[in-house]
């Protein structure tokens, strides 16, 4: 019942989502999925609402079949600029930044653009799903959505957070395993006791909601696809596998890494944002957390940290020096073998069939 109400629920033909990529998403890629019958979805993080209205309004370009955005949740723990301290950070970084020919940056009035501002872009822009990260969404957030007709998706790593989301009045909860690339999404407690992996949890939440249950982390093939639908899952998301594609904003450098680094050898680390994120160990997230082994003040907290390496990791990517970037990639990473996105998909409706 809940495997069939999700693909009646989103409008789409086949349970695949594709993972919302925080600043590595791509117009082109999440059209495409979205055009195969999946659930194309594009990371808002840090995008201002004038940017989000555009982002929507080029996807509906590229497509007539629904997809999603993602929006990062505040927590209430986050700093802005007059309460964070970033002489530390900016003492460990000040290398990165002459190694690129920059000017240490100046500390910006905000970190993050306004939730609420995004949020009503969002509505504006009318996509079929929202999607949610580091929170259940206030019920003001999920009534509104509703009105407009827009599925609300959210994000667990533990069953307690799964409950908390149902709920919360979310449409769709998304078990986030330990495997996944990228940050975790973590909110009932912090994120390193909440390190559940994909197998344990996508059952556990299943049987503790009765919301349709997207399974994510550590899904790249066939495989990947049958199991999660045996432990219950109603669809899957799937990131890596479609970030090493030529169709996604990652670049060359990103690509190799997701080719070359074996399935132990991701780290979680909080070097280059300030909260914990999965992916390759390269030479500055090593840098960065020696420095803090010495001095906790090395990182900052988020976002500052997150800012204050971004502003020399938009550089490193456009000169392709994967040793400056955040190169998020998850513990499947082995298995994303395909160049284009649709082989990705074609390999993961195989799946389906078993």
């Amino acid at each position: 019942m809940k495997q069939s109400g999700l693909v009646e629920l989103l409008g789409i033909d086949h349970p695949v989502v594709l993972a919302p990529f925080g600043g590595l998403s791509s117009v082109d890629l999440t059209a495409l999925v979205s055009r195969c019958g999946g659930l194309g979805s594009y990371g808002l993080y840090g995008y201002s609402p004038e940017r989000i209205g555009e982002v929507i309004a080029q996807v509906h370009s590229a497509t007539e079949a629904p997809f999603a955005v993602n929006l990062w949740l505040p927590t209430g723990s986050e700093v802005s600029p007059g309460g964070a301290d970033l002489s530390a950070s900016r003492e460990v970084l000040a290398e990165f930044f002459a190694e690129l020919d920059l000017a240490p940056p100046e500390q910006p009035e905000s970190f993050l653009p306004s939730f609420d501002e995004q949020f009503e872009a969002v509505l504006a822009g009318g996509p079929a799903a929202v999607s949610f990260v580091y929170g259940v969404p206030p019920r003001p957030v999920v009534r509104r959505a509703h009105e407009a007709g827009i599925v609300v998706m959210g994000t667990a790593t533990t069953p307690e957070e799964a409950v908390a989301l149902a709920e919360g009045g979310v449409d769709v909860v998304v078990a986030t395993g330990a495997e996944a690339a990228g940050h975790r999404a973590a909110f009932l407690r912090d994120a390193e006791t909440s390190l559940m992996g994909t197998f344990a949890l996508v059952p556990q939440v299943v049987d503790a909601v009765s919301v349709p249950v997207v399974a994510a982390g550590g899904i790249s093939d066939r495989r990947g696809v049958a199991a999660a639908f045996a432990l219950g899952a109603s669809g899957v998301q799937v990131g890596t596998a479609f970030l090493a594609t030529r169709e996604s904003a990652a670049n060359d450098a990103h690509r190799a890494a997701i080719r070359s680094t074996p399935g132990a050898d991701s780290v979680l680390t909080r070097a280059m944002s300030g909260r914990w994120a999965r992916g390759a160990r390269n030479r500055a997230v090593a840098t960065i957390e020696a420095a803090a082994r010495r001095d906790p003040a090395a990182i900052a907290p988020f976002p500052a940290q997150n800012w204050l390496t971004g502003q020399f990791r938009r550089e490193a990517g456009r000169r392709g020096a994967g040793q400056l970037q955040s190169l998020w990639l998850g513990q499947a990473a082995p298995l994303a073998r395909f160049d284009g996105a649709e082989e990705v998909f074609a390999e993961l409706l195989a799946g389906l069939a078993q």
